[in-house]
C-alpha cells in the first residue's frame, strides 16, 4: 500500500482500470463531443450547481431512482443541439447489445451534458446536426489513452480569458483506490489569475502537469468580457471515476465534493451563466475498508484530481484558425 498520494501512470480518468475515454471533433464548426465508456455498466451519480444546464437522462441517477448502473457518460457542446451526441452513442451501443435489459430488448443508458460553444468563430451554420454522428464516432475512437487541450467536447471551448479545452488527472490514495477527472472547460471565469501565468489550482500541481509556475504573489479580480456575461456562452462540465465500490448515493455525495475542485481552479464558478455539472462512475471493481474514511477522502481526492484536470486544460489547448481567445501557451510557453 502506498502512503503518499500521487497520480496514477498516465495521469488520466482512464487511469481507472477498465474505463476508455473518447474524443470526436469537427474543426471547421469548432467543437466536439467526448465519450466515458466502460467494458461493463458502471454505478453513476450527477450533481449539478450551476444555474444554466443543459443535460440528458440526470434524474435517473438520483439515488431513489429504480437503474442505477448506465452504460456510458458523453460530455458534447453544441448547447441543446449536443444533447442528440448521446443518442449516438445509444445507437452505436445497442447495435453491440449493451444496454438495459426489458424483454427482448437492449436500451443503453446514457446520461450526457453540454456546453455553450456557438459563438466561438466555428462555422454553425450547418445543414443538419452534427452530434449525433460526433457521439458514434467518439464512442468508436474510445481508448486508455486520449490527448487534452483542443479536443473532444473542449475543442470549441473559452474561458473568461483564455481558449478553453479537454482535461484529465488521476490521483492513487494510500487505500489503494484511483480517483480520476476529465473535464471540458468552458468557464464564465478564469482558470488563471488575471492574465498571469498562475493557475488558481497551482497549490495542488504534481510536477510540472501546467507549468509548475506555482501561486501568485498577487491577486487580481478576473475581468468577464461581456460576450460571456450576456449570451450565456459557457459552463463546465466534467467526469470523476473511481475504481472503489460504491452506491448510487455515494457516487452522488463524490460528484457534490467534486465541485470544490471547480471553485479551487476557475474565478468565479457555480455562476447563474454557468451550467456547471459533474457525473461520478465507479467501476466497483475494489471494495472499500472503512465506509467513512473511504468516503471523505474519495471526495477530498475528487476535488483535487478535478482542479488539476482545470488547469491542464486550459495549459493543453492549442491555437487554431478562427479562435476567439488566445492560448494559454501563447503568451506564457
Amino acid at each position: 500500500m502506498s502512503s503518499t498520494p500521487r497520480p496514477g501512470p498516465q495521469n488520466l480518468i482512464t487511469d481507472v482500470a477498465g474505463l476508455r475515454v473518447g474524443n470526436a471533433q469537427d474543426d471547421h464548426i469548432k467543437t466536439g463531443v467526448t465519450v466515458l465508456v466502460a467494458d461493463a455498466p458502471f454505478t453513476a451519480g450527477v450533481c449539478v450547481m450551476g444555474g444554466a444546464p443543459g443535460a440528458r437522462e440526470t434524474d435517473l441517477l438520483a439515488p431513489d431512482k429504480t437503474v442505477e448502473q448506465v452504460d456510458a457518460l458523453v460530455l458534447a457542446g453544441g448547447s441543446a443541439f449536443g444533447l442528440d451526441a448521446a443518442s449516438g452513442v445509444a445507437d452505436a451501443l445497442r447495435a453491440q447489445g449493451r444496454g438495459f435489459a426489458v424483454g427482448d430488448q437492449r436500451v443503453p443508458i446514457v446520461p450526457g451534458a453540454i456546453l455553450f460553444d456557438l459563438i466561438n468563430g466555428g462555422d454553425k451554420n450547418w445543414p443538419e446536426n452534427p452530434y449525433k454522428r460526433l457521439g458514434a464516432q467518439a464512442l468508436a475512437n474510445a481508448a486508455p489513452h486520449f490527448t487534452l487541450g483542443t479536443t473532444g467536447a473542449g475543442t470549441g471551448a473559452t474561458t473568461a480569458n483564455w481558449k478553453g479545452g479537454l482535461g484529465s488527472a488521476s490521483i492513487v490514495l494510500p487505500s489503494g483506490h484511483t480517483v480520476g477527472a476529465l473535464v471540458a472547460v468552458n468557464a464564465l471565469g478564469s482558470a488563471t489569475v488575471g492574465d498571469s501565468k498562475h493557475f488558481w489550482a497551482a497549490p495542488f500541481e504534481h510536477a510540472s502537469e501546467y507549468g509548475h509556475h506555482g501561486p501568485a504573489l498577487h491577486y487580481e479580480d478576473t475581468h468577464i468580457p461581456p460576450t460571456k456575461l450576456a449570451s450565456h456562452a459557457n459552463t463546465t462540465i466534467g467526469i470523476v471515476a473511481t475504481d472503489a465500490h460504491l452506491t448510487q448515493a455515494q457516487c452522488t455525495r463524490m460528484a457534490t465534493a467534486a465541485h470544490d475542485g471547480y471553485a479551487r481552479a476557475l474565478f468565479p464558478s457555480h455562476t447563474p451563466m454557468d451550467g456547471d455539472l459533474i457525473f461520478a462512475a465507479a467501476t466497483g471493481t475494489k471494495p472499500l475498508g472503512h465506509v467513512a474514511s473511504d468516503t471523505l477522502y474519495l471526495g477530498h481526492a475528487a476535488a483535487t484530481v478535478m482542479a488539476r484536470a482545470i488547469a491542464r486544460a486550459i495549459h493543453a489547448a492549442i491555437t487554431a484558425p478562427g479562435d476567439t481567445h488566445p492560448t494559454y501557451r501563447s503568451r506564457h510557453g
